[in-house]
């Protein structure tokens, strides 16, 4: 009986290989036909557009520098894109991980829409893990003549749980690796970078939790080196156009037309139109000190669309660059990271920062906090070892102040990805301290040279860590406490604090699971 069982067992197992290699075999010579022609970002003009009038004068008075904005408001995030994307009058170049099609993702398409027809070029590049159906708003928009819309790593099942479940298991090795960068580039003048996605959540305009995120508008040489990395992803063999995976139907631009600014009649949508209005199309970003955002000799550092083909790991990509850059510091590294699972080979690093008298602080989020349960249970295990080597740990607070959503919500998560490093360099971008974007995901980030951003990011390290937004995590007699400052008298959690039972229970479990490489 025993042996039956084990050839049974073998029997699927190697059915299940072989669809595998078919479903591989299968899609890869779909990609190969279905593959769109090569483009590239187009080139700027003195005073072509709005834009290149705003920001040609900047960068001739001082060239070779960098002009940076650090966008931690979710309000002033949509407003940038929206006024330049309305500013644009050549191209607009997007990419991003995920992109909902709610309130602020239809405005935004709204936007999209008006600049392709003004003749503006669009480009949109997004990872296909949660693009699904594919038929409504983004298909449409795919119609239009001035707008090509390209998934990443996409699946050729469009419709239906079922099919596309298939076709993610079959697949998994391939389909598992998935592009993470989030990039707006507006007539190859502006580039907006950092961690931020399209939706609702990430603008502040969610009715539940909304997310405290951070990027960074940018002028200089990074906007060239950001569309030479666009265009690399863009002419990918991973990346594939919509039109080869669904047919619109006949009208969809048309309705889309009709309904896509539906939510401006919403009570919040004169809040949005007025964040909009603070940016005028001649609104300029400081051009400050900063020096290359992006080492000119390392421009391609961050270019690597074959990472997610599953290339061998090269020592221009982005871990350990960033590990080179962080490990020069001398003093003090301020880091945030809402996904952290340091792994046993990064606490190490860790300690040993510690044993040269670096002071070391990071904020994640606390379990209640958490959107991704999973990675929580990765991280927990990690927080002992941690403290123990003298690093200051702070988890966010599941809630952020009264009113700070549009729509009232309170509930709050981190998704900012961030550090400074000795009070003069640092890091925005999409990047999390976590296996999957190691290992796994592409990414991309802005490293920097400038005490004034370095600044403006400490400041906002302290008032996420202060004690009205953030636990401070202690060891007291080697057990873990959560200490919450804000309320009087001072709290002393002895357990994941405003987590319920079931939530504690699963992420512990979850911990135990040997699933971190996926994390």
């Amino acid at each position: 009986m025993k042996k039956k069982t084990l050839k049974w067992i073998g029997g699927v197992f190697a059915m299940l290989v072989a669809a595998s290699l078919v479903s591989l075999y299968a899609y890869g010579r779909f990609a190969e036909s279905a593959r769109g022609p090569a483009s590239h970002a187009l080139d700027v003009q003195p005073a072509g557009t709005p834009l290149d009038r705003a920001v040609s004068p900047l960068t001739l008075a001082r060239p070779g520098e960098t002009g940076i904005v650090v966008l931690a408001d979710n309000l002033d995030a949509f407003a940038v894109r929206a006024a330049t994307a309305r500013a644009a009058g050549r191209s607009l170049d997007l990419q991003y991980y995920i992109w909902h099609p709610d309130f602020t993702g239809n405005l935004i398409y709204d936007e999209l829409l008006q600049a392709a027809d003004r003749g503006v070029r669009v480009r949109l590049l997004l990872d296909d893990m949660n693009v699904h159906g594919s038929r409504s708003v983004l298909a449409a928009l795919d119609s239009h003549p001035e707008i090509e819309v390209r998934l990443f790593n996409p699946t050729r099942a469009r419709e239906g749980t079922v099919a596309r479940g298939v076709e993610l298991l079959l697949r998994f090795f391939s389909l598992n690796r998935r592009m993470h960068n989030k990039t707006w580039i507006a007539d190859g003048r502006v580039v907006i970078v950092g961690g931020r996605n399209v939706g609702d959540e990430y603008f502040d305009a969610a009715a539940d939790i909304n997310f405290m995120d951070t990027d960074a508008a940018v002028v200089g040489p990074p906007v060239k080196q950001a569309e030479a990395i666009f265009d690399a992803f863009w002419n990918s063999a991973s990346a594939i156009p919509l039109s080869a995976l669904v047919d619109p139907g006949p009208d969809a631009l048309d309705r889309v037309r009709a309904s896509i600014d539906a939510g401006l009649g919403f009570a919040a949508g004169g809040a949005v139109r007025e964040a909009a209005g603070r940016f005028s199309a001649g609104a300029r970003p400081d051009a400050g000190p900063c020096a290359h955002a992006l080492d000119r000799q390392r421009r391609h550092r961050f270019r690597s669309p074959e990472k997610a083909e599953g290339a061998t790991p090269q020592p221009d990509w982005m871990t350990p660059v960033l590990v080179e850059h962080v490990s020069a510091v001398k003093h003090d590294l301020k880091l945030i990271s809402p996904y952290f699972v340091p792994g046993t080979e990064g606490v190490n690093w860790f300690a040993g920062l510690r044993r040269r008298g670096v002071q070391v602080g990071i904020l994640t989020n606390s379990l209640a906090a958490n959107d991704v349960m999973a990675v929580h249970g990765g991280y927990a295990g990690y927080r002992i070892p941690l403290l123990e080597q003298g690093v200051a740990l702070f988890e966010l607070k599941p809630h952020g102040s009264a009113g700070a959503s549009l729509f009232g919500s309170s509930g709050a998560s981190l998704h900012t990805k961030a550090y400074v490093v000795d009070g003069r360099r640092g890091f925005i971008g999409s990047f999390n301290l976590d296996p999957r974007s190691m290992n796994l995901n592409t990414e991309m980030g802005l490293l920097f040279e400038s005490p004034d951003v370095a600044a403006e990011l400490e400041a906002l390290y302290r008032r996420k860590t202060g004690a009205p937004i953030s636990y401070r995590v202690e060891l007291v007699d080697g057990a873990l406490r959560w200490q919450d400052d804000a309320v009087q008298p001072p709290v002393s959690w002895d357990r994941e604090p405003e987590a319920s039972l079931w939530r504690r229970a699963a992420a512990r479990a979850i911990g135990w699971l040997p699933v971190e490489s996926q994390l």
